[in-house]
This record gives structure tokens, C-alpha cells and sequence, in this order.
């Protein structure tokens, strides 16, 4: 059985997710809550959140115990971008974007 959990628009680049996620997949998911809780990154605690989400719903409405669980893919979308300016010399100003990304866990109860 396949239990997920989203975070949608979660304020940090994909890429920088990415690194986080490539770490936990395969894993077991109360191993890979345990990694998480020591690297030092702000997308290790979105991560996190959204694996903790994922082991609850997995726990509350299937009745699974969260020993079992694996991870079976920690996938990272791109989502929408900010687009904001900055001001640059003689009154214009220099475009950039703020990236934002969708973080989806899904766990497994099959070896």
C-alpha cells in the first residue's frame, strides 16, 4: 500500500531539495527521520515535516505502524517563481526570481 504527503510552494530552490531527498530514499523511514534531525539545512526541516505528515497519515488512516514503513520515492517538483526586482544604478532595475518547489513522499509498507 502507497501513502503519500504533499508540501506545495515550500520557499526553497528544488535543486537544494533534491540533495536532501537523494539521502532518504530507500531508507527506512524512522532511519531517515533520524538523518534528517541532524543535518543542518532549512530543506532537511521541510523534508522532514513532510515525511513526519507522511508517517502520520500512514498511521491514522491506515492503521500501519510507522516500523514498517519505507521510503519508496522523495520526489521534488518546480513550483511557481517569484518574480521580484531589485534596484540597480540609474534609476532601473535588475529582474530575479525566487524559487519555490513541491516536495511529495511516498511511503510503502512492502519490502
Amino acid at each position: 500500500m502507497q501513502i503519500q504527503a504533499y508540501t506545495k510552494h515550500a520557499r526553497m530552490s528544488p535543486r537544494k531539495v533534491r540533495d536532501i531527498t537523494r539521502a532518504i530514499q530507500g531508507r527506512n523511514a524512522a532511519e531517515a527521520v533520524e538523518i534528517l534531525r541532524y543535518i543542518p539545512r532549512k530543506s532537511a526541516r521541510l523534508v522532514g515535516k513532510t515525511l513526519q505528515s507522511a508517517i502520520a497519515n500512514a498511521e491514522n488512516n491506515n492503521n500501519l505502524s510507522s516500523d514498517e514503513l519505507t521510503i519508496e520515492s522523495a520526489i521534488v517538483e518546480q513550483g511557481p517563481k517569484f518574480k521580484r526586482f531589485r534596484p540597480a544604478s540609474r534609476g532601473s532595475a535588475h529582474p530575479y526570481r525566487k524559487a519555490t518547489s513541491h516536495i511529495r513522499i511516498i511511503l510503502t509498507d512492502e519490502l
